[in-house]
């Protein structure tokens, strides 16, 4: 049977926006390992699969095509935000807290 990971799409360090924040992917495992080739030293192997990313807009997206497809698959990363600190910039020149 196929193996698949699904896992959040990972914004580019180019990309300061939020587009796409939720979207996921779909990749396949590699079936074989990938070896250098004699002339060049490059890494590659004969699996074509290795080059198919998927993209879908939700999880649930994701794992439906998986199923419908009889893809064995495993969810990995998350849906755990991040926590913005607020704070002013006056108050990176703050003293120490005495009282």
């Amino acid at each position: 049977m196929v193996q698949a990971r699904i896992r959040p799409r990972i914004k580019s360090s180019m990309q300061s926006g939020r587009a796409r924040e939720g979207a996921w992917v779909l990749e396949y495992e590699p079936a074989e390992a990938k070896r250098p080739d004699p002339l060049t030293g490059w890494a590659g192997s004969g699996d074509t699969r290795d080059q198919v990313r998927l993209g879908f807009p939700t999880l649930e997206a994701a794992k439906e095509y998986a199923t419908r497809n009889g893809l064995a698959f495993h969810v990995t990363g998350g849906a755990d935000p991040r926590a913005l600190k607020i704070q002013a910039y006056a108050d990176n020149f703050k003293g120490p807290d005495i009282f």
